[in-house]
């Protein structure tokens, strides 16, 4: 290693990697199934390969508009139009991103700056914070009741001051599996009404809800028109290693959007943009996920049944939170890397989507895996009793 003599200050000191990276890398070391991190370990349909793989020959490999290629987002302003009733104009209203994570960060860093305050619920996707601390902000944490995972919107009305100036509300709700209904969103609309508050929805799970109809900000015109609204691609058709994503916003907003945008990763690559409009002209290929992923649920909790984790409810995404204290007492981090080591089973302790390390003794399982990936976890899982503690 390259010793360095630089003094600086670091905008994010208490961050370290994140515990993603740490879980599957204890796995990869340890030989572990990983339900830890979230992506698939089965393969996308061969069409959509085949439809990039086209367009590649085809020679577009250069760069794409800023916005994105207009096929794309034309094929996005369909679906949103189809499902949510919203209509976005594909030119001036989305924005192609590399990912979801870029598109939040971009979100945050477009209309949040220094002193400003961002309202965030916890347990909380591990990207947020250190977003809008690196631009200035200060994170307030409103925390989700336990264990349904329920916002309390007093509480949030509470917490708003004079320098907040957004909220971020994530649905279906990572990690928790958790969703706002139709209620949360005219709560949400309430508290937000007559202030400058922008409201950012991280909604990459939207075709993952098991329970009634996904409640998207765009549904509701009153929170659409203050909205950055996220969704991915990667979740959707199981490309997580593609990074490609997108936000559909009011003009206004995202004209502020893509000042940054277009400085921080400009444009995503061509072929797979045309790849993926192509795609999406059928209709059920994401119509069809919450069903998908159903299967894949049921399956899961069927097979943990048998062992003495206390599962709690899963209504989207695909990740499905548990309690372990019939196996073990100590903190949720030594579980879940005694889990690793010890059981084969790499999990993620849901400790570390709170900024304080609160600690109730959950962890996260991924169940997007193919069945026998599933099956070879329960059936370790399986050997675990009660006097393991």
């Amino acid at each position: 290693m390259i010793a360095s003599p630089l003094r600086f200050h670091s905008k994010l000191p208490a961050v370290g990697t994140t515990i993603f990276t740490v879980m599957s890398r204890l796995a990869a070391e340890c030989g572990a199934i990983n339900l830890s991190q979230g992506f698939p370990d089965f393969q996308a349909e061969p069409a959509l390969f085949d439809a990039v793989h086209r367009h590649m020959l085809a020679g577009s490999n250069q760069y794409a508009p800023m916005a994105g290629m207009p096929e794309l987002r034309q094929a996005i302003a369909g679906k949103v139009k189809a499902l949510y009733g919203a209509d976005y104009d594909w030119e001036r209203e989305i924005t192609v991103t590399a990912g979801a994570t870029q598109a939040l960060f971009t979100a945050i860093a477009a209309f949040v700056g220094a002193g400003d305050e961002v309202i965030v619920f916890e347990p909380v996707y591990d990207s947020y914070g250190p977003a809008v601390e690196t631009v200035g902000g200060k994170v307030v944490h409103c925390r989700l009741s336990f264990p349904d995972y329920r916002p309390d919107w007093d509480q949030v009305r509470s917490l708003i001051g004079p320098r907040t100036r957004m909220i971020v509300v994530n649905t279906p709700h990572n990690p928790t599996g958790s969703l706002l209904d139709a209620g949360d969103l005219a709560a949400l609309a309430d508290v937000v009404r007559d202030t400058d508050i922008v409201v950012l929805g991280d909604e990459v799970y939207e075709h993952i809800c098991f329970d009634g109809e996904h409640q998207s900000l765009c549904r509701y015109p009153e929170l659409a028109a203050r909205s950055l609204i996220v969704s991915s691609f990667g979740k959707t058709y199981h490309i997580t290693g593609w990074k490609i994503g997108y936000v559909v916003a009011p003009a206004a907003l995202m004209d502020e959007f893509r000042k940054v945008h277009q400085f921080n990763v400009f444009t995503v690559n061509t072929p797979g943009q045309l790849g993926i409009a192509e795609y999406m002209a059928a209709a059920d290929r994401h119509l069809g996920l919450a069903a998908f992923y159903r299967e894949k649920r049921d399956l899961f909790r069927d097979l943990l049944a048998a062992t003495p984790f206390e599962l709690l409810p899963c209504r989207g995404t695909y990740f499905q939170l548990a309690r372990y204290e019939a196996v073990a007492r100590q903190p949720d981090r030594q579980f879940a890397e005694w889990m690793t080591r010890r059981v084969g089973v790499a999990v993620i302790p849901v400790s570390a989507f709170y900024h304080d390390g609160h600690d109730d003794r959950v962890v996260r399982f991924c169940f997007a895996k193919r069945a026998e990936t599933l099956e070879a976890a329960a059936g370790r899982l399986r050997a675990l009793h009660t006097n393991c503690r």
